[in-house]
């Protein structure tokens, strides 16, 4: 019972002195970052670089005379990026005196060559309109939008997918025209419409009834 009372007595005691000490090494290893973003040719201050430390979720970028302020951790890297410019990882030094540190970053121009563009306008609308018009379409290409649009093709594609929001509505509004017409009354029939006979005729006259 002692030996457990003494036991209990030097966590309690002990505790607090480890929680401080780990307290302290933190707290030794946090760096407030003050530094400038320069360029190595001009020595002129860059704005809008991204300055990220890697492997956490934590960044600043520079203002517009190229200065910034990031809290770190020592050990930490800094990766230093801009457009035009080859990205630079900088290491905070372990051994790293005090809790402030101050630097100057160059940055050096990333060159970067193109391949030549050169731009020309037709001189005239008639000497466009025949180029445009002569131009010459791969027949792979030229077949394949033939297919795209044939008739089977659509066909096929009006009974794969269901109709439209807008082609539902459509015939909903004619289903009920039909309906609210002839309210209160027989309906209309074909057999007395003249264009319905007419219709019928040519149908017949072109076979369209005959067995197959």
């Amino acid at each position: 019972m002692k030996k457990a009372v003494l036991y209990f007595l030097f966590i309690l005691f002990a505790l607090p002195v480890s929680v401080k000490a780990q307290f302290e090494n933190y707290k030794d290893s946090v760096v407030q970052l003050y530094g400038v973003v320069m360029s190595a040719d001009s020595l002129q201050g860059l704005p809008g670089v991204s300055i990220e430390v890697k492997g956490r979720n934590q960044g600043t970028i520079s203002n517009d005379q190229g200065v910034f302020s990031i809290v770190v951790l020592k050990g930490d890297h800094l990766e230093f990026t801009s457009v035009g410019y080859k990205p630079k990882l900088v290491t905070i030094p372990m051994n790293l005196e005090g809790n402030q540190q101050s630097m100057i970053q160059l940055l050096v121009q990333d060159t970067v060559y193109l391949a030549a563009t050169i731009i020309v306008k037709y001189p005239t609308r008639e000497e466009f309109a025949r180029d445009f018009e002569n131009t010459q379409v791969p027949e792979d290409q030229l077949e394949i939008a033939r297919q795209n649009v044939s008739e089977a093709n659509l066909n096929a594609l009006r009974n794969a997918y269901p109709i439209s929001g807008r082609e539902a509505t459509n015939y909903y509004f004619k289903q009920n025209e039909r309906k609210y017409y002839s309210a209160g009354q027989l309906p209309p029939q074909n057999i007395f419409n003249p264009l319905a006979w007419a219709e019928f005729i040519k149908a017949w006259k072109r076979g369209d009834f005959k067995s197959q």
